[in-house]
């Protein structure tokens, strides 16, 4: 008997429940004016533009330093150091910060026709998005060494120059070699490791770009003074903290220096062009629609998924694996103190942005 009375109290306490329930899930899609002030937060959204930008300047220029200061040039201890931070960082912004808010995105009660309450398809989107990122990553690394060889064998072909007679090419490479193959240089393990920098730098940036366009618009299109003001120092951090990591990428692939400063300057200011749009759309964006729910969940999906790949594969698994961290313990000690550490920071950040 005890059992079954029970039993029914549960029972009326969930039939008179429901509909307060019920009204809650309806009241989330609904558009609370309470607190809104569109002139205080037209203010901090300015301050923001700016303080992101110079977070994200910074970040990406901590490790070019190594110009100037030979400790941070790619391969010394400081430098590694540096990159596992850099990779925890990515790693949590991809599975802390991301990934949820495209769960709750595309989970969102005002989702509720359609396919999206029975299945995980941020899960899906961002295993695919995992799964092309491998798939460029191998193709285009295989292209561009591919091109290396074939712009090798072409200097091999070269007829000799004017003024250079066959026998002498042949006696200075013991008659084995014609043309320009004494001087072409072959395809080298150096050659190769540049190349997949190359690669890794352009793909982390495409998904740190997605991302940062994302919360620039999520940011400037809110109202709401409360929302936005934690947000500015949390999004400041966010970007100082991915610049670094990109910026390490970069470092390592050796471009020219336009190239560096093209590829920098873009990833900072993506950020506060995302709040530019969001104040521009301010008037007319509803973040409870369907459709800003769609695309910004599948965004956000894709987007955790080609920064997880790229955190854990191509900055930190090639580190890790090295030959010069695994024979040294302390070094390891330092680089997992490094990454934790990274992670740490960046997933405390999610309690704001």
């Amino acid at each position: 008997m005890a059992r079954l009375a029970a039993a029914l109290c549960y029972l009326l306490l969930a039939v008179f429940l429901f509909p307060d329930l019920a009204a809650a899930v309806e009241c989330s899609c609904s558009d609370d004016a309470a607190g809104r002030d569109k002139a205080r937060a037209l203010r901090l959204k300015v301050a923001a533009i700016f303080c992101i930008l110079a977070g994200g300047a910074a970040g990406a220029a901590v490790p070019a330093l190594g110009r100037r200061f030979p400790a941070l040039r790619p391969g010394t201890d400081l430098f590694l150091a540096i990159k596992a931070f850099a990779g925890g960082v990515i790693l949590a912004t991809g599975l802390v910060h991301i990934l949820p808010a495209a769960f709750d995105a595309l989970g969102s009660p005002c989702l509720a026709s359609g396919p999206w309450s029975h299945f995980p398809f941020a899960g899906m989107v961002a295993m695919l998005a995992a799964i092309a990122t491998l798939v460029v990553d191998t193709v285009a690394t295989g292209y561009f060494r591919r091109t290396v060889a074939r712009k090798a064998a072409a200097v091999v072909d070269e007829p000799p120059e004017p003024g250079h007679c066959e026998g002498d090419l042949e006696e200075a490479s013991d008659g084995h070699a014609h043309g320009m193959s004494v001087v072409a240089p072959a395809p080298t393990a150096a050659g190769d490791e540049l190349v997949r920098h190359r690669v890794i730098s352009q793909v982390l940036e495409l998904g740190v770009v997605v991302h940062s366009l994302i919360i620039g618009m999520s940011l400037g299109a809110s109202d709401f003074p409360s929302t936005v003001r934690p947000l500015v120092p949390a999004l400041t951090f966010h970007q100082l903290f991915e610049g670094i990591g990109l910026g390490g990428c970069i470092v390592q692939a050796k471009f020219r220096l336009k190239s560096v400063v093209a590829m920098a300057l873009f990833f900072s200011v993506t950020t506060p062009a995302g709040v530019s749009i969001g104040i521009a759309i301010s008037s007319v964006y509803d973040e409870t629609s369907p459709t800003a729910l769609l695309v910004q969940g599948l965004l956000e999906a894709a987007a955790a998924g080609i920064l997880v790949y790229m955190a854990l594969v191509d900055i930190l698994a090639e580190e890790f694996m090295s030959a010069k961290v695994q024979s040294r313990g302390r070094l390891q000690l330092a680089l997992n103190a490094s990454l934790l550490l990274g992670a740490s920071l960046m997933s405390m950040l999610a309690m704001w942005a």
